[in-house]
């Protein structure tokens, strides 16, 4: 995915915290409204850096002031309701062939709700503010899979928007 990071909000009181990666488009906004385009997959995203570039280039759209991710999604989902994982996969009306890129950094990991089971909602940690009272690194993500996975099986994200819940590795590409 391609988007346009922003600084941290006001709202999230968490000096550590100097930008948004989060893996939802609601502050850190995607590079356009990319399922009007139809050219996503089974996961509500992109199979590779070339679909992006091809897309923006086909409806010019500058990229020159976004920053590239990629995302590996685990595999399982978190059920507030019921406190218990159970396993998820792409949306299959999708063709999904994602390309890993050859380079690539992690930067953290990001919880995201799924009420609709479809795209990306919300990441509680920027959206709902609630970095400003769970430790978050720089970009506003966790630091570790287990410690979003703890922290969700914990109660933490209660008072957020409603799940189920989903973990997403998150990186950059130079």
């Amino acid at each position: 995915m391609a988007k346009r990071v922003a600084g941290r909000p006001e709202r999230i009181r968490a000096p550590s915290v100097e930008d948004v990666y989060s893996v939802s488009g609601c502050i850190s906004e995607y590079f356009t409204d990319f399922i009007k385009h139809s050219k996503h997959n089974g996961y509500w995203l992109f199979d590779s850096v070339e679909i992006i570039q091809s897309l923006a280039r086909e409806n010019s759209i500058p990229l020159a002031d976004c920053k590239i991710f990629y995302y590996e999604v685990f595999d399982q989902e978190f059920d507030e309701e019921l406190i218990e994982w159970r396993p998820f996969g792409p949306d299959g009306a999708f063709k999904t062939s994602v390309v890993p890129p050859a380079r690539k950094r992690l930067e953290g990991y990001d919880v995201v709700t799924f009420s609709l089971r479809a795209s990306p909602e919300c990441s509680p940690l920027s959206c709902n503010y609630l970095a400003t009272t769970i430790r978050t690194n720089q970009h506003c993500l966790f630091s570790s899979f287990d410690d979003a996975k703890e922290r969700l099986e914990a109660g933490y994200f209660e008072v957020s928007e409603p799940g189920p819940f989903r973990i997403f590795a998150v990186y950059t590409l130079d």
